[in-house]
């Protein structure tokens, strides 16, 4: 079965970021588990405090992000095919909102961590099929980190693109890894062509 929809991660996927991951780990003192988890079971006052380090360093990153270069081609020739397309992230929904009218994007789907849904269950990732009248045979999920590879993987995706200059972090995954958005637009327009 063909591709008939597309599921994004934002954050180093859609956009350019610089997060520091073991800095703000090591910040909010949380160990190897999962951020949102991780701070979905704390209690008042620690709580808000480290709500408000995460805060600090989304909002940062926010402002100084940048769009991955051809991502807006290659969003504006999956409508144009007529590809459904869904925003998964666990960013914030502030955050994501302030991106795509920033760099003037738009998805059929949008699912931000204000859903209750969080990767790297593939929970938000089923939601985002399901919001999009799709099932998973007919998408794929495209990320660029191994919290997406484990969300998809979990979800039950068998198409699993990652945008990623080092290919080697994913050596040992079944996924396709592609350096530019260009490299991996071409992949896209080959699998759009399957029956």
């Amino acid at each position: 079965m063909g591709i008939r929809g597309l599921l994004f991660d934002l954050d180093g996927t859609v956009v350019e970021t610089a997060y520091d991951w073991p800095r703000i780990r090591s910040e909010m003192e949380c160990g190897g588990r999962p951020i949102l988890s991780y701070l979905s079971g704390l209690a008042e006052p620690e709580k808000s405090r480290k709500w408000g380090i995460l805060e600090r360093h989304e909002d940062e990153q926010t402002r100084s992000a940048a769009l991955k270069p051809g991502m807006k081609e290659f969003l504006a020739l999956l409508e144009a095919r007529r590809v459904r397309t869904a925003l998964i992230t666990n960013n914030s929904s502030k955050n994501a909102e302030f991106l795509l009218a920033k760099f003037g994007l738009r998805f059929d789907v949008v699912l931000t961590r204000e859903s209750g849904l969080w990767k790297p269950s593939g929970k938000p990732l089923l939601e985002g099929i399901r919001r999009l009248g799709l099932t998973r045979l007919e998408c794929a999920a495209v990320g660029d980190s191994g919290f997406d590879v484990r969300a998809a993987k979990d979800a039950g995706l068998t198409r699993i693109l990652i945008l990623n200059v080092d290919g080697t972090d994913f050596a040992a995954e079944d996924v396709e890894v592609y350096p530019t958005v260009a490299a991996l637009r071409a992949r896209v327009e080959v699998l759009l062509e399957e029956p």
